[in-house]
């Protein structure tokens, strides 16, 4: 976040609301695999231990490049970008998906945007993929 023009305070407060929002997301014990595992980036083996330790099907990063699929076979791991994730949770169920994202519209007070709008900013923020499903689905 700091590289975005965070500043420290509200990096420190959107990682505590995050954390108390997921607990369920939080990752431990999973230090002692990092030295174990090769990675063309060796700043991203912390990302590929936690996946490892809880036993996950999918790594979600835009750095597909720094995860390559003969390293991901061997763990049983896929990569996806968030926005074909998210297509593909959208997927699952994809009126839940619009009731939800719907709802998230109606939360979003500062400032209050449109579906459209809000539609806008995922594309601007990497999720096009996403917000033309959506739109479609609207």
């Amino acid at each position: 976040m700091h590289r975005k023009g965070v500043s420290p305070d509200e990096s420190e407060k959107r990682t505590l609301n995050l954390n108390n929002a997921f607990p369920d997301a939080l990752v431990t014990h999973y230090e002692t695999l990092i030295d174990h595992l090769e990675l063309p980036d060796e700043k991203d083996r912390h990302v590929l231990a936690a996946a490892i330790k809880t036993n996950a099907h999918v790594i979600v990063s835009n750095n597909i490049k720094d995860f390559p699929e003969d390293v991901l076979d061997r763990y049983g791991l896929k990569i996806k970008t968030p926005d074909d994730f998210l297509t593909d949770i959208i997927d699952l169920n994809t009126e839940i998906a619009v009731e939800a994202f719907k709802e998230m519209v109606l939360n979003k007070k500062n400032p209050e945007l449109d579906e459209y709008e809000v539609l806008d900013c995922l594309r601007k923020n990497g999720l096009k993929d996403t917000a033309d499903y959506l739109h479609a689905l609207l």
